[in-house]
């Protein structure tokens, strides 16, 4: 189906219905001269921080609000009991961004399933309907130095402990969490090469955001709320964390404190429990208050499936500058609910993606700008309007031979559609060309799904009419 996203307080409209497609596009937006509509940063109303009554009270809460306000010209919408309360309120000013401060013993397994489903009901398709983020941390301390960071960050040193495309990076290591003694670094304008390293790894990843200062962190295997085992079939050391610190343990009992305050991304996506908050002391705080993490994502749950977790890799590092981390992950929750929307599922897979749907939290403030550097990707993508007509073209990269990542480790690898977010809330959307490549345009993003291998030479296009919507506004 051709899905027009609008808001629930017109829902009792028209809806057009006309054939979909699948096909991945990335979320590069480029707008022809004297288009209607243009990116642009964060606009009065695009933004609204909900916090409940109570922790917007706490004298040292108010200046995490305040500050998310500032920077942003945000709406404060707040509730007393149940974050659902600032449904009426959240679907009158319908940002494009909401950030949910959140003490740490309300930042539970409970509330993050609470936000997903809450802002997928602005309007009445079935996907989420705002970029959103829980701000929290160690303490309000913590929280308010992930609120306060505001330049933007380029990654361009990726370290982790599981296989990463390092030739999507600029620089980058990684350490084997399958094979004992291997590694892979890349140095800037050299290619990846396999490397040797001792049995017990956990002192080089400690030196990996210590002292390496990686721009990224990126683990996989065994966790729990309050450790990370290094190694997933072989004995290595392990992650722990004491009073809002991490620190490194390695299998000879000594201990690496970790602290690493230069501003990052962590992505545990294939780690158990690692996003669940369940008390304020826990390795999720303990990343943010000593390892200088202000956005990550986690598991709330234990992980089987994998499909909102590795799927991040491949919008994020493998599409590398297309996307901010934010756009990443809601690119891939997109992926998620249009694969669930599809015919054809069998009961293994629609129950894999159900649990995954809410069980992968989202930390830090949705609107802050951390992107890979820019580097070849397999296809360019393109958006242009003008005078309400939109044009999206896919154009594959001479010599690429498939829109699939590059590198296929982890659970759920691979296969997800084309997707580029839209610089305007759009209303009155009509699809007039590139219904074979079944397109599901909202009124947030277009969706193309993953076409597999290219076609040498062409260009896969869609075209649609549509209004820009004013800020707020999702008539």
């Amino acid at each position: 189906m051709l899905h027009t996203a609008q808001a629930a307080r017109r829902a009792t409209s028209a809806r057009q219905a006309r054939p979909a497609a699948a096909l991945c596009l990335g979320a590069l937006l480029l707008l022809a001269p004297g288009a209607g509509c243009s990116a642009r940063a964060v606009n009065a109303g695009d933004y609204a921080v909900v916090v409940s009554q109570r922790t917007a009270e706490a004298p040292d809460w108010q200046l995490v609000v305040q500050a998310l306000a500032a920077k942003h010209r945000a709406t404060i919408l707040t509730y007393r009991d149940d974050v659902t309360e600032v449904l009426p309120r959240l679907r009158a000013c319908f940002p494009r961004y909401a950030c949910f401060v959140a003490r740490s013993t309300e930042a539970t397994r409970a509330f993050v399933a609470e936000v997903h489903r809450l802002t997928r009901r602005l309007d009445d398709d079935p996907y989420t309907d705002c970029f959103w983020g829980i701000l929290t941390g160690y303490d309000a301390a913590n929280a308010l130095r992930i609120a306060q960071q505001s330049a933007p960050l380029t990654v361009r040193r990726v370290a982790g402990g599981t296989e990463l495309a390092l030739d999507m990076v600029e620089e980058g290591v990684w350490y084997c969490e399958l094979n004992k003694n291997k590694a892979v670094k890349k140095a800037p304008g050299k290619p990846a090469g396999e490397i040797r390293v001792p049995d017990d790894t956990t002192a080089a990843l400690v030196a990996a955001l210590n002292e390496y200062h990686a721009d990224l962190f990126v683990t996989s295997g065994h966790a729990t709320e309050h450790d990370w085992q290094i190694g997933f079939r072989y004995r290595n050391g392990v992650f722990q964390h004491a009073n809002g610190r991490l620190y490194g343990l390695d299998t000879q009992g000594r201990k690496f404190p970790i602290d690493s305050p230069n501003p990052k991304l962590y992505l545990p996506v294939g780690n158990c429990l690692m996003g669940h908050i369940d008390r304020p002391d826990c390795m999720a705080t303990a990343w943010m208050n000593s390892a200088g993490v202000c956005q990550m994502l986690g598991y709330t749950q234990p992980t089987w499936y994998g499909y909102m977790g590795w799927g991040v890799l491949d919008y994020f590092v493998e599409q590398p500058g297309r996307f901010t981390l934010t756009e990443a992950f809601f690119a891939n929750q997109a992926a998620l609910i249009h694969r669930l929307q599809s015919s054809g599922l069998s009961d293994a897979d629609k129950q894999g993606l159900l649990y995954d749907r809410d069980a992968v939290a989202f930390y830090g403030d949705p609107a802050w700008e951390a992107r890979m550097a820019d580097r070849d990707k397999a296809w360019d993508q393109q958006l242009t309007e003008r005078d309400g007509a939109y044009t999206f073209e896919i154009r594959p990269r001479r010599g690429a031979q498939s829109f699939a990542p590059v590198n296929t480790n982890g659970s759920q690898r691979g296969g997800r559609p084309i997707i580029a977010f839209l610089p305007h809330r759009l209303k009155n959307i009509t699809l007039t060309a590139g219904q074979e490549l079944q397109p599901v345009v909202t009124d947030k993003f277009v969706l193309v799904p993953n076409p597999g291998r290219c076609e040498p030479g062409r260009v896969y296009r869609i075209t649609f009419r549509a209004d820009c919507t004013g800020a707020g506004d999702s008539k």
